[in-house]
């Protein structure tokens, strides 16, 4: 039987997920320059390896972790390579979603698992392999008690395989923001790897979002809301007691409510760091300027002259409008269905 999550899609998720399209929406309609991408791009990494790092008890404060990304230095202690390790490993995965070559197996989870503990573990066979021994999750405030005891190692692979399968055949099928969310609880409660878990599910997390169709997914962190308050994230993502005994009432749905919340947190971040320039910039699609140039050739333009030169469907010629409105550079004119719209003076 193909494994198949559980979880409930609520009211305040259904909100959440909607207002994550509006800041995407919004962030899309500045026209950012490539030097402004590139700038955004490189403050989340930097946000990013030093947050999903610092999740799992490296030291570095934000300012070390920039300045080391900027250095290149080559003799490094394992709390820089760490660092890097992530960057590299985040830089790779966003060529793989650009270039259309990232893909949901086994063999790219290992690849991204050795990139992040190379040169940090002593036994090196447990670098970039599927686990073969058990592995028990311990309090790290208390050391000799046991929180959680995850699958075999038998089982490992099985279940990251149908993991993988639930998630390729849902792809455009299922929002990619519960996609990616159901990922990253599943993988970590598989627990994969002997170490670099938590890492390599926030990286395979990311490149899920850009695969399954989150646009701008580069420029933001959502590993900075986890290290906000690291007990809480643990609490969210993890479970207690023993895998098979909880492995039939697993939900993800207060998990996906909270993953969702993580997002919207951090686009309303990206928001605010936007150059002022951005703003008097707006980026026009070409439906956009297809309704401008027919205005400036006929004078004014109807919904029906918009339908009889468009292939958009209606609500989407509505919302068109509605974005050139706001943007003042039309105005409506009528009433009702004699509406119709000129350039704004």
């Amino acid at each position: 039987m193909n494994w198949s999550p559980k979880y409930a899609i609520s009211n305040k998720l259904l909100s959440t997920i909607r207002e994550i399209g509006e800041s995407l929406g919004e962030l899309r309609s500045f026209h950012l320059t490539d030097q402004d991408l590139a700038k955004l791009e490189i403050e989340a990494r930097e946000l990013s390896a030093y947050a999903s790092t610092s999740i799992e008890g490296n030291p570095l404060p934000l300012m070390d972790v920039k300045r080391l990304l900027k250095t290149h230095k080559e003799n490094v202690r394992d709390t820089e390579k760490e660092v890097l390790n992530y960057n590299k490993a985040l830089q790779s995965l966003y060529a793989d979603v650009r270039s259309g070559q990232f893909k949901l197996n086994i063999k790219t989870l290992e690849r991204i698992q050795g990139q992040v503990v190379d040169g940090l573990m002593d036994n090196p066979v447990h670098c970039g392999s599927i686990r073969n021994a058990p592995v028990i999750i311990r309090n790290p405030r208390k050391i000799d008690e046991i929180v959680f005891i995850p699958p075999d190692s038998k089982d490992v692979k099985k279940l990251t395989i149908d993991l993988f399968k639930f998630i390729e055949s849902h792809i455009g099928k299922i929002d990619p923001i519960i996609l990616a969310g159901i990922f990253h609880r599943q993988c970590v409660i598989i627990h994969p790897f002997i170490d670099g878990n938590g890492r390599t599910t926030r990286l395979f997390t990311t490149a899920i979002l850009g695969k399954a169709g989150l646009d701008l997914f580069e420029i933001f962190s959502f590993e900075n809301y986890y290290n906000r308050n690291i007990t809480r994230y643990f609490k969210a993502v993890g479970l207690e007691g023993d895998y098979y005994d909880l492995k039939e009432d697993i939900d993800f749905s207060a998990w996906l409510e909270y993953f969702a919340d993580g997002i919207l947190d951090e686009l309303r971040r990206v928001r605010k760091t936007l150059p002022e320039q951005a703003e008097i910039r707006p980026r026009l699609e070409p439906h956009h300027k297809e309704i401008l140039a027919y205005i400036e050739k006929h004078g004014s333009i109807t919904q029906r002259e918009y339908g009889e030169i468009s292939s958009r469907s209606l609500a989407s010629r509505k919302l068109d409008f509605d974005k050139l409105v706001k943007l003042n550079l039309i105005k409506a004119e009528g009433t009702g269905r004699g509406t119709y719209y000129v350039l704004a003076s």
